[in-house]
């Protein structure tokens, strides 16, 4: 037993992950629409592997909004994008015994792009001498096949008795001699084959005019398209060298090695214009030569051909070392030795030997599910590259409908039944030896769902059990997994949503707790063995209050009134019942409810008037939707918007004068409750009477005071001491544009009486008596100072059996129980 991640890996009943597939590098043409990349990585394990992708070494996010998705282990890439999605991925597998990471997949973005618009020059060429034409490719990735076409498609020009060649490496086209009959318009075609598609492009026609001469004159070879000086290629590779040559009559080619004999495998080649060497070995290395000749003469052209294959290790131990043992054809080898019997470096090229399947036998137990596929993979150690072929006992075999063997040895078996379990050989064949290895087939029970989950219609905040059962082979190990929206669910989470409910073997229910609108999706269950998987999916919808009304904006403002357009938000699968409006001024920070017309705003409605405002003053609101489910957060804020100006709405108060001198009448008024607070005023009177109105007077200015704070006394608390209580409460702050608070008042009410005190700004509690009998006092208190009294909270408080306090704040209630000395 070991502990990996705070788990217990159980030896004997668990085993860490092994790579059944993993994935490969490709080629992904750049702009295909609505495309889609899968990279494949398929793991056993017991209990089942939970997967996690790395780009460029930095974790791939899976999740609702990303264009990547998870798929069992493999990696969906949606819509792929060059800047975006290029770099190396690797998977991992990961159980509680361990992780493992896959070999590095290359995704790259193959393009061609056009040829340019603009026209060619025409070329002209005399009977018997020798041309090109350049194809001067677009930009591409990868490389480029190219063929030529002449007047139109699909004429394409022939090698004609090695007298045209097309080079594969600049793509131009080469004419040992021209004829007249070689007139014609010539059209460069490029090609790319990539992984999914392939994509072809066409030059602008080069006009090609041979002029006729009385006597074609003859020429001696003249070698015009050469190979590199010094070729570089790695073992196990194919590598060409391309020899082309002006002259007339047409020269004939012809390839050797300098230092050796011409490889047998080169084939037909040794006598054309493209010299290929494949499945490159050490042997191969040396200096070749091309030799371009006819009646007329000949010429050569030499360079050599470098083979590699270099590996490294590190931190090699001698007895490790020991174990190295080839068959060699031949070694070249540079060792570092670093004390203590340690290999500190060891360089070495890559050796031909014959088949080994020691450091990587087939597999011996191969299991596999009853209607399912297995794969077997035969990767012996061997070079040059061996001949493969699979037997089941003394059968050998071949391609059918149910069994593929693949090129590269991997045997594949479909539709499996009972009848297919056995021994599987596979012979590996190469012409310095033969080897095979043995594994065997066990063929195990499908895995299937027998109870799926079912579609599930909750409320927000509800608990609710997602059923899975499934049956299996009775041999292996069971493990169920869990998805939502298909990204993987972590069940271990001590205080999250999510449990597994433990129980028999087969059974792998889900129960989701509190449930959140965020959690409402496809939930699928995987049932899962080391060599097969079944899935099954249900729907959760989950109800709740709506979400948050969009577009809020403000249209018809006037100097009380504005009009409201918003557009609905998510009913969250219950319908919204109502909207209230919420408003503050910019001398109010806290939102309050707005009186609108209508008054009572229904739930198909998408626009109200907010109505009783005050004339020039700013204002901001929100929207609020509920259902029968509660309410919903609020819209975002509207922009500020001012109502128009207006004429008072009270008359002058305070009515006096008198105190004139002669001829001069003096009467004086009050203007109450018409001021926007803390604002500078500039006031002018006139006098008006039946004629119009007089002169202004000089103006003055004045400021009017600071709003009392709009909060009340807040975190009141209380003692009781018999026949008394104490009210504490603490100091209310006020605001940069409120008035200071100068002290508190309390008012008490009982039986239709009642009493003010007024206390300094230092106090903050107050002794008071409680009700003799059942009955109840009100309290209020409130901060009062220069701009008037502030907010109010409201506290009434109860004798009865329970010794209950009930306090009020605004509208809201709260009951809390006394405790007495």
């Amino acid at each position: 037993m070991c502990v990996i991640g705070g788990e217990v890996c159980v030896s004997g009943h668990d085993s860490g992950p092994v790579f059944e597939e993993q994935p490969s590098s490709l080629i992904y043409p750049e702009g295909l629409p609505e495309g889609k990349v899968t990279l494949n990585c398929q793991a056993r394990a017991s209990p089942a592997a939970s997967y996690r992708w790395r780009v460029n070494g930095s974790e791939v996010l899976i999740g609702e909004h990303s264009h990547y998705t998870l798929v069992a282990g493999n990696l969906v890439i949606n819509n792929p994008q060059h800047g975006r999605d290029s770099g190396s991925y690797q998977c991992l597998a990961v159980n509680r015994c361990g992780t493992i990471v896959s070999r590095a997949a290359n995704l790259k973005f193959g393009y061609l792009r056009d040829f340019p618009l603009e026209g060619r020059s025409p070329q002209t060429a005399y009977e018997g001498t020798g041309t090109f034409l350049a194809c001067q490719a677009p930009a591409h990735y990868p490389a480029l096949s190219y063929r030529w076409i002449l007047n139109e498609f699909p004429s394409f020009v022939q090698p004609d008795g090695g007298r045209w060649f097309v080079s594969q490496v600049t793509g131009n086209l080469y004419l040992a001699n021209a004829r007249t009959n070689d007139t014609g318009n010539y059209f460069c075609l490029t090609t790319i084959n990539m992984d999914i598609s392939t994509k072809s492009t066409f030059s602008k026609a080069v006009q090609l005019t041979v002029q006729p001469e009385a006597t074609p004159r003859k020429s001696a070879p003249n070698i015009r398209v050469r190979f590199p000086s010094e070729t570089y290629a790695l073992a196990g590779h194919t590598t060409q060298l391309e020899c082309f040559a002006y002259g007339n009559p047409t020269p004939k080619l012809r390839w050797r090695k300098v230092d050796g004999i011409l490889p047998s495998k080169v084939g037909a080649s040794a006598d054309g214009p493209i010299l290929t060497l494949p499945d490159l070995s050490f042997d191969d290395e040396g200096v070749y030569e091309c030799e371009a000749y006819s009646s007329e003469g000949r010429d050569t052209h030499q360079g050599r051909v470098s083979v590699q294959g270099t590996a490294l290790l590190k931190g090699l131990d001698a007895q490790s070392a020991a174990l190295l043992r080839y068959k060699c054809a031949k070694v070249r080898a540079h060792l570092v030795l670093k004390g203590n019997g340690k290999w500190q470096v060891v360089y070495f090229t890559e050796l031909v030997h014959a088949p080994d399947f020691r450091l990587n036998p087939v597999r011996k137990l191969v299991p596999a599910a009853r209607g399912g596929q297995v794969k077997m993979e035969c990767k012996p150690r061997a070079a040059p590259k061996p001949t493969l072929f699979w037997s089941r006992g003394t059968e050998l075999l071949t391609n059918s409908s149910r069994v593929t063997v693949m090129p590269d040895g991997v045997l594949w078996i479909y539709n499996i039944s009972r009848a297919d379990e056995g021994k599987y050989t596979c012979f590996a064949e190469n012409y310095l030896g033969k080897a095979n290895s043995t594994g065997h087939l066990s063929v195990r029970d499908a895995t299937k769902i027998t109870l799926a989950p079912s579609n599930a219609d909750i409320n927000q905040g509800e608990n609710v059990t997602l059923q899975c059962h499934a049956s299996h082979d009775p041999t292996m190990d069971l493990t169920f997994t869990w998805s939502l929206n298909g990204v993987l669910l972590d069940l271990e989470e001590p205080n999250g949503h999510y449990h597994r409910i433990e129980g028999k073997e087969n059974i792998g229910d889900l129960a989701i707790v509190n449930t959140q609108l965020s959690q409402a999706g496809i939930y699928t269950c995987s049932a899962q063995t080391v060599v097969d998987s079944a899935v099954a999916s249900g729907r959760l919808v989950v109800r709740g209050p709506p979400g948050p009304p969009g577009g809020l904006v403000v249209k018809s403002v006037n100097e009380t009134a504005v009009e409201l357009r918003w557009s609905r938000g998510y009913d969250n699968h219950s319908p919204i019942g109502k909207y209230v409006i919420m408003g503050r001024s910019e001398h109010s920070h806290d939102w309050k409810k707005m009186r609108t017309d209508p008054a009572n705003i229904e739930g198909n409605a998408e626009s109200a008037r907010v109505i009783d405002l005050r004339p020039w003053m700013d204002y901001e609101f929100q929207v609020i939707a509920s259902n029968i489910l509660g309410s919903g957060e609020p819209s975002m804020p509207s922009q500020p918007v001012r109502t128009k100006q207006a004429a008072p709405t009270v008359a002058p108060s305070g009515l006096g004068g008198g105190g004139g001198d002669r001829n001069e009448l003096i009467i004086t008024w009050t203007v109450s409750n018409v001021s926007l607070p803390n604002t500078l005023y500039h006031v002018t009177v006139l006098a008006y009477n039946s004629a119009g109105t007089g002169q202004p007077s000089p103006r003055t200015t004045v400021i009017t005071k600071k709003p009392p704070p709009n909060r009340p006394p807040g975190n009141v608390s209380w003692k009781t001491d018999g026949a008394w209580v104490t009210l504490r409460w603490d100091h209310v702050k006020s605001m940069d544009n409120e008035s200071t608070v100068q002290g508190y008042k309390v008012l008490y009410k009982h039986e239709g009486q009642s009493a003010l005190k007024v206390l300094d700004k230092g106090k903050t509690s107050v002794n008071l008596p409680l009700p003799k009998d059942n009955g109840y006092v009100v309290l209020e208190i409130r901060s009062w100072g220069e701009g008037g009294d502030g907010a109010a909270h409201e506290v009434i408080v109860s004798r009865d059996s329970g010794g209950l306090m009930i306090t009020r704040r605004k509208t809201v209630w709260t009951w809390i129980a006394l405790s007495s000395k």
